[in-house]
């Protein structure tokens, strides 16, 4: 915890030229590229980063192909070539993935008709992908045998993307990027509120571990509160021209269904797309689509028996899946942006995209962000270093790119060490990829420092971790550069244990309690325990700090 006690104590010193509240994928983009352009940032979120809205999505980047049927055609456009820069620019990250779609018969469209769509859907992404194929029943069957073909008419297949870790960890990954560009972030720090002074932002925060208040003095202030954004302009006295719906989504991560490296798309029966999306041993399944007041949710019974009904009507398993083969849940809002019209309705909620909207007040150099998804997270970082810009902060290196992988000669002489030091001969023989694949996925050019160390001493290559494949340096590495503050900051965002090991299993792991002496030093016991507390206990906890007041800003 040194680095994040560290950028606390930066916090109230000196004057920033932007303070970001929330530390979600809008939040963490905006941070990247400021830092990158030379900017003075802080970032600040009341949870750990990307701990509420950007840890529960489909882990997909896609174009929006469900956007056609509500002709958001310059949207759909826009988002296939931002998934084309994402695959160009993190190529071991963010890869191409194909759909196959099996459509019901008496479906609202044929396979035909969506086959033709498809079609349409790769020239608005210039063909950058491979090309759409039409699916006869006896094709879909031969290709898939777990899909129930018995109520299909046919089917089709297209290519989309997909994110080959955790969403949270991609959103982590940017906010390391704005750190190692001179960015001070700090995770569990809340907004209490802020107010202009002059030509200042003075902004009321609190250290949510300690409690200590102090405040921080910038220039420009963005809220990137996600689902809390309309919350924390209240407090500030902010006016926008935007605002949120909710929409409630459910992801169920079961055994692994099918061995092929591709997306199963159904029409779910409330006509919304339903995924089965490979996760290395796993499956995510779902996910369901239902408005709610309150970005708080939780999974249901009814959420989940949806779910678990709609699978098992559409695939051949040998029996079928039940509560007890979920291994994890994933539960979220989508915050969608909306304008309300005159009386304050808005169009049919289920047709609005996640597209995003940023409200500016010159005025006070305020940005609200509003909306958005992972898929168009550069535009995003492009647009707020672009309105910053415009408010009179001075970017030194505007045209610095500060997103992507770094230069290709970084990789192959990481590469290049790996297989002089036989680094796959430590590779554990449960593991479903390479560790010099794996490594480089993660830390990128940090990859390098962890060979350093295994080099130095071999053992740092052994799983610590039995049941999972995070070898003894990587506890390291995220105890020094990754400000785990909670277990849960490891095992369910920096790493993505908590959703494919059961937490029982997990509880029961060899070495975790030794990977928490690693993290927490002498609170490993304290956070251990912490971690495992009956989830009851923990709704009550969370239901108290709602109460309270103290759960409504600076998260995402």
């Amino acid at each position: 915890m040194k680095l994040r006690e560290s950028n606390i104590q930066k916090l109230d010193r000196g004057v920033y030229d932007v303070l970001i509240i929330g530390g979600g994928i809008n939040g963490a983009v905006a941070a990247a590229a400021l830092s990158g352009k030379g900017a003075r940032v802080a970032l600040i979120d009341q949870r750990d980063f990307a701990g509420f809205t950007s840890q529960q999505s489909s882990n997909l980047a896609w174009g929006g192909i469900k956007y056609l049927e509500s002709h958001d055609y310059a949207l759909v456009r826009k988002l296939c070539l931002s998934r084309n820069h994402l695959i160009d620019s993190y190529p071991s990250r963010v890869r191409e993935i194909r759909f196959l779609a099996t459509i019901d018969k008496g479906f609202r469209w044929s396979p035909l008709f969506l086959w033709a769509g498809a079609w349409v859907y790769w020239l608005f992404g210039n063909g950058f992908t491979k090309i759409p194929r039409l699916l006869f029943k006896r094709a879909i069957s031969r290709e898939e045998p777990v899909i129930n073909t018995q109520n299909a008419a046919g089917g089709f297949e297209y290519s989309d993307a997909y994110l080959h870790d955790n969403d949270s960890r991609f959103v982590f990954q940017f906010v390391r990027s704005a750190m190692d560009r001179g960015g001070i972030a700090a995770n569990y720090v809340e907004s209490l509120g802020a107010r202009r002074d002059g030509d200042l932002w003075i902004t009321q925060a609190r250290d949510v571990i300690d409690g200590k208040t102090f405040e921080i003095r910038s220039k420009v202030l963005i809220n990137a509160t996600g689902p809390f954004v309309d919350e924390h302009n209240r407090r500030t006295g902010e006016q926008t021209e935007h605002r949120h719906l909710f929409s409630k989504g459910i992801h169920l991560i079961v055994p692994r269904i099918t061995p092929n490296q591709r997306i199963l798309a159904f029409f779910a029966d409330d006509g919304r797309l339903f995924f089965v999306i490979p996760m290395g041993a796993r499956t995510c399944i779902g996910t369901t689509d239902t408005r709610v007041e309150s970005p708080f949710t939780e999974v249901t019974e009814e959420d989940r028996q949806f779910v678990l009904d709609n699978i098992n009507k559409r695939l051949n398993l040998q029996r079928p899946l039940n509560r007890a083969d979920i291994i994890a849940e994933r539960c979220g809002v989508r915050p969608l942006v909306v304008k309300a019209k005159a009386d304050g309705s808005v169009r049919d909620w289920m047709q609005l995209s996640r597209k995003h909207e940023i409200d500016v007040d010159r005025a006070k150099a305020h940005l609200s962000i509003f909306g958005g998804k992972l898929t168009d997270c550069v535009n995003v970082g492009n647009e707020v270093a672009g309105i910053v810009a415009e408010l009179g902060i001075e970017l030194p290196h505007r045209n610095y790119k500060w997103y992507g992988e770094p230069h290709p000669s970084v990789r192959e002489e990481y590469v290049h060490q790996a297989r002089l030091m036989n680094l796959d001969g430590y590779t554990s023989p449960e593991s479903i990829e390479t560790l010099t694949s794996r490594l480089w996925r993660r830390y990128d050019r940090q990859a390098l420092e962890l060979l350093a160390d295994i080099r130095e001493d071999p053992r740092q290559a052994e799983v610590l971790i039995k049941g999972t494949d995070y070898i003894r340096c990587e506890i390291r590495l995220a105890k020094h550069q990754e400000m785990i503050v909670k277990l849960e900051d490891f095992l369910r965002r920096r790493s993505k244990i908590a959703l494919v090991v059961r937490r029982e299993d997990i509880r029961n792991a060899e070495g975790l309690l030794e990977a928490c002496e690693i993290l927490f030093g002498d609170q490993a016991r304290e956070k251990f325990d912490e971690y495992f507390r009956e989830p009851s206990a923990t709704r009550q906890a969370s239901a108290r700090e709602v109460e309270s007041g103290q759960a409504v800003a600076g998260a995402a």
